[in-house]
């Protein structure tokens, strides 16, 4: 019962905050703002991607936790383009084969259960041609002292933060889901604690 009080009330609002770091910002700023068209966002959470899509006409905002996305209801309320909820999960998504240009997901990969489900998933929506732009805090390969204490701490980490996993290679997934990377970058973000800071900046297209 307190567990089930924390996942409601008090995580989507440490959620909120811890997600608007600068650097974080700044790259949502980055994934974005080429965007156009619609768009599919799986794991809308708060709305903190939403000024950054400057040409966008529809974001259908996937996020199947009803108590994070209320608090994105102000940002969506002041949105001049429309937002269409979706409390769905990324494992089986509400969209026809090949109907999709774009699909974004920032923060998110981390915690989704089935993984390779969600990107079978991600790949079947996509138009050919179509992209797929995320950026994910992600397993460090090069530092083997942090990927140790990732792999220690993710059992909490799970518990913790509603299902975020510090140890996934994000890379190697979206390159075992048969995903073209057009753009990879990997950053360590200013003030993340070691342990989650290094990102990646990816886009990967269907061919």
């Amino acid at each position: 019962m307190i567990y089930k009080f924390y996942q409601q009330h008090i995580f989507p609002h440490i959620l909120n905050q811890v997600m608007q770091a600068p650097s974080l910002m700044d790259k949502r700023r980055e994934l974005l703002l080429p965007l156009s068209g619609e768009v599919l966002e799986i794991g809308f959470g708060t709305g903190l991607n939403l000024p950054f899509y400057q040409q966008v006409d529809t974001v259908y905002a996937l996020e199947p936790n009803a108590d994070i996305y209320q608090l994105a209801a102000s940002r969506v309320h002041e949105t001049p383009f429309e937002v269409q909820h979706l409390q769905a999960r990324a494992e089986k998504l509400p969209f026809a084969d090949q109907s999709l240009d774009h699909i974004v997901c920032t923060w998110t990969l981390c915690s989704i259960a089935h993984l390779e489900t969600a990107l079978d998933e991600i790949y079947r929506v996509l138009k050919v041609g179509g992209t797929f732009h995320l950026v994910e805090h992600v397993l460090h390969n090069e530092n083997k002292n942090i990927q140790r204490l990732q792999n220690l701490l993710t059992p909490i980490q799970k518990k913790l933060a509603d299902g975020c996993r510090l140890n996934r290679n994000i890379e190697q997934a979206l390159i075992n889901a048969d995903l073209n990377l057009t753009e990879l970058q990997y950053f360590d973000a200013a003030g993340i604690p070691a342990i989650g800071q290094r990102m990646l900046l990816a886009r990967a297209q269907k061919t």
